[in-house]
């Protein structure tokens, strides 16, 4: 069984894949292919919009089918990093702020295989 913190090492570890991809191509891939992106630039928000609802229930309804999951998170753990707010790749900003931790140290030269 996965614990917590195993599963944010192996969040950071499938990220790996995407390291030497420039931040253009994953914001061109994320605004073209991204469920939430292709949601709001319809003007088809989604049904539970007005909805209170927490990060996670958000991520778990918007990101559960997304194709780019990993690739909005990856490219938003480079642009925001611990700042990062709201749902992105699938994730509260609570286990992003977690997964970005060993991501960095993967970057770092921490875990990075």
């Amino acid at each position: 069984m996965v614990n917590q913190e195993n599963y944010y090492e192996l969040v950071a570890a499938e990220l790996d894949r995407y390291a030497k991809v420039p931040d253009g191509v994953l914001l061109e891939i994320v605004t073209r292919d991204g469920a939430c992106m292709w949601l709001w630039a319809n003007e088809d928000g989604p049904e539970w919009e007005k909805e209170e609802i927490t990060d996670s229930e958000a991520a778990a309804r918007l990101c559960a089918d997304c194709p780019i999951r990993s690739v909005c998170l990856e490219l938003e753990l480079r642009t925001a990093g611990e700042d990062t707010v709201g749902v992105w790749g699938g994730l509260s900003q609570e286990d992003r702020r977690q997964v970005y931790r060993a991501w960095r140290a993967r970057r770092e030269g921490g875990g990075s295989s």
